[in-house]
């Protein structure tokens, strides 16, 4: 069934601009392919029924697509965007009135604002640039497009240091605004998320995304040169502080999966398109399993005590330690991997992720993608090793070098040892099986 287009058209001068309602088209395929496990996930922590999140997903796809061709057709008139509360209306903001067809012609809400998004990211630059020079009562900074202004957060008492450190960087009230912020962020060093990969020198951390040839990750999990530990491989690169990703080329053997765990099962990763503002998000970590929330602001900036990391993307998901380089989605679209913040899942906290785009653009990285979702709940029982000579091929089974197994009336020889998962049939894993 094909939902029909609601025209919700109202035009009105406010105090704020043109504002012009018309709800955003969704489709009833793309609703009704999430993934049940996702759908519960958001529907327990946004606090909304499954049929609630299945639409909301749709709905939030549409966006992401339509902000994009918008963006690139506003050009230096755009001002950022955002979705409301139900994830079903976008807001384009625009600085030129004359804009606002343009936004009302693709579904969506356009307003008027004084600063463009690349004033307001020019703004937060400045900022950015006195980093060594932050007040300790300044626990970050980031753009907020609601707003239409640069927030910088200050601990109680702060709010003077803030504002003063703030008009050293050239930026006056007219763009900057302070906010009483009780967040206290810190990396969440030492710890799993995702699927889970001992760093050096000890420790945890978790699997962002695979790539071809790897994974991305967090990095403060380890510096370039470091061995990595089940998966085996080293960190090809590494930019912490100032950035928070970094990238591991696994050793032969290993296959990266177009697959996030979603404790339990898997979730596939079919793209990055990137979410809106106000967009739901969950995040996988094994120390507090699949967690949803809503994406708050972008183009964030948070001083922890190794130094500040800018460019990340705030939201109000809880995370904890174990979590730290795991998984951000908006339905099947890799977001980001988890950096740090405050709070817990028991209190509530912000939580701060690295986007993912900048990750694979910084190294010439391609996403390790799959086109349809798929779904792998592993077994409850033990995994089973398989002794050279015979037996049929089954998933979640350890094999050794010289096992042998018949397939789909093959016979294939182990060339590699591993356990089986979904997917990696000695037909379409050639580095590990050998057909006889």
């Amino acid at each position: 069934m094909n939902r029909k287009l609601i025209a919700a058209a109202t035009a009105a001068v406010t105090a704020a601009g043109l504002t012009i309602a018309v709800a955003l088209t969704t489709s009833a395929t793309a609703a009704n392919s999430a993934d049940p496990a996702l759908l519960a996930a958001m529907a327990r922590d946004l606090g909304i029924s499954s049929d609630q999140a299945r639409d909301r997903l749709a709905a939030e796809k549409v966006a992401g697509q339509t902000d994009a061709t918008l963006k690139a057709q506003l050009g230096p008139a755009y001002a950022g965007s955002w979705l409301d509360g139900t994830g079903h209306t976008l807001t384009v903001a625009v600085t030129d009135p004359a804009s606002a067809n343009a936004v009302r012609s693709r579904g969506a809400v356009a307003t008027t604002v004084k600063h463009s998004a690349s004033a307001l990211d020019s703004a937060k630059t400045k900022l950015d640039a006195r980093a060594t020079t932050v007040p300790d009562a300044v626990p970050g900074w980031y753009v907020d497009v609601r707003a239409n202004k640069v927030v910088v957060l200050a601990r109680s008492g702060g709010e003077q240091q803030a504002r003063t450190w703030a008009a050293e960087a050239g930026l006056g009230g007219d763009v900057v605004t302070v906010e009483a912020s009780t967040e206290d962020p810190k990396p969440l060093v030492d710890v799993i998320g995702g699927n889970a990969y001992g760093v050096p020198g000890g420790g945890r951390c978790s699997i962002g995304f695979a790539v071809e040839g790897g994974f991305v990750t967090a990095g403060h999990c380890g510096s370039t040169g470091g061995r990595t530990s089940n998966p085996g491989g080293t960190i090809q690169g590494s930019s912490f502080p100032g950035n928070d990703y970094a990238w591991v080329r696994v050793d032969a053997g290993n296959t990266p999966r177009a697959l996030v765990n979603r404790y339990p099962g898997t979730v596939p990763v079919a793209g990055s398109q990137e979410a809106a503002v106000g967009s739901s998000v969950c995040r996988s970590g094994s120390t507090t399993g699949w967690r949803c929330g809503t994406i708050q602001q972008k183009n964030a900036s948070v001083t922890y005590p190794e130094g500040t990391i800018t460019g990340l993307t705030r939201t109000n998901a809880c995370a904890e330690p174990g979590d730290s380089g795991g998984s951000w989605l908006t339905g099947d679209q890799a977001q980001g991997v988890t950096s740090g913040g405050s709070g817990n899942c028991q209190s509530g906290g912000t939580i701060y992720f690295q986007p993912v785009t900048e990750i694979l653009q910084a190294y010439n990285l391609r996403l390790v993608t799959t086109a349809g979702p798929t779904t792998t709940t592993p077994p409850t029982s033990t995994t089973t090793t398989t002794p050279p000579g015979g037996g049929s091929w089954a998933p979640y089974t350890t094999y050794a070098t010289g096992a042998q197994v018949t397939y789909d009336g093959a016979t294939y020889r182990v060339i590699q040892p591993h356990t089986s998962v979904p997917g990696w049939e000695p037909p379409n894993t050639p580095a590990l099986w050998q057909r006889l």
